[in-house]
């Protein structure tokens, strides 16, 4: 068993949470995938229609997965496997939280957009078609080399109201405001293309959309992968790195979820 009293487990622990990080990340995909079957098509239609191999391999190993996290679940001790406090926000206190996303977003783009560089014709190559021209003409990019983008200032209020599972900014690959987009270590394709998805977000919606949405589906899950416009992007990302040949218009694809209120 792992101790964090030795040096050597310390670095073992974090290369676990590094793989438990991905493979949420490849679940949250499976799920958004699984979630487009739940509204387009019945489960009766699926059972009757649907590739019998197809079917039985997915049931089989979505329920050998719900089997393994569920055995982790009760191994979990019990003052860690108490849910976070039930957070209530009444509709003023959304639309203040609303304001201040609102707010953030903005005032990190103009801070940002200082030192943004535009990005290189081989960086527009590589997400091309996958993104309009002129967005890849707008967007800039900055690569923060010794420092990280910090917490917001309201991120300490609202842990503070049962709101613990906050992203912690640190240790996110890239952060968009807007059309600026920030790496907190090297710029990447998959960073690129994930910082890509929420520019596409902010253009379709808008920033107080965007922050309307965000803020409400957080409230809601409290989780921040599970908010839709995060979930999308991971989405597209886990599609984008897995086959970087079949190329798809991100555009189309926010635009279809706005459609179908998704968001």
């Amino acid at each position: 068993m792992f101790s964090w009293e030795n040096p050597g487990d310390r670095l073992s622990i974090a290369e676990m949470n590094s793989e438990l990080q991905h493979a949420q990340l490849e679940l949250i995909s499976a799920h958004c995938a699984t979630h487009q079957l739940r509204l387009r098509y019945t489960p009766e239609n699926l059972a009757r229609y649907g590739q019998r191999d197809i079917l039985r391999k997915s049931v089989q190993a979505a329920a050998a997965l719900c089997e393994y996290y569920a055995s982790i679940e009760k191994k979990i001790p019990e003052a860690e496997a108490v849910s976070e406090p039930l957070t209530r926000l009444n509709e003023k206190q959304i639309r203040d939280a609303v304001e201040r996303v609102a707010a953030y977003l903005a005032q990190q783009r103009e801070q940002y957009m200082v030192s943004a560089e535009s990005l290189t014709n081989q960086q527009k190559a590589m997400m091309w078609p996958y993104f309009s021209a002129p967005l890849l003409d707008r967007v800039k990019v900055v690569e923060l080399h010794g420092t990280r983008v910090p917490d917001p200032p309201f991120f300490e209020e609202a842990r503070s109201m049962g709101f613990v599972n906050l992203p912690e900014f640190a240790h996110m690959d890239s952060l968009t405001f807007l059309d600026v987009v920030v790496f907190n270590d090297k710029l990447t394709a998959r960073a690129l293309f994930h910082g890509l998805v929420h520019s596409v977000q902010f253009e379709v919606l808008g920033l107080e959309r965007y922050a309307n949405l965000f803020v409400r589906t957080f409230v809601d899950t409290k989780f921040h992968f599970s908010v839709p416009l995060e979930a999308h992007a991971l989405s597209l990302e886990s599609k984008f790195a897995a086959n970087a040949a079949h190329r798809f218009s991100v555009e189309d694809q926010v635009r279809l979820w706005v459609k179908q209120a998704r968001y």
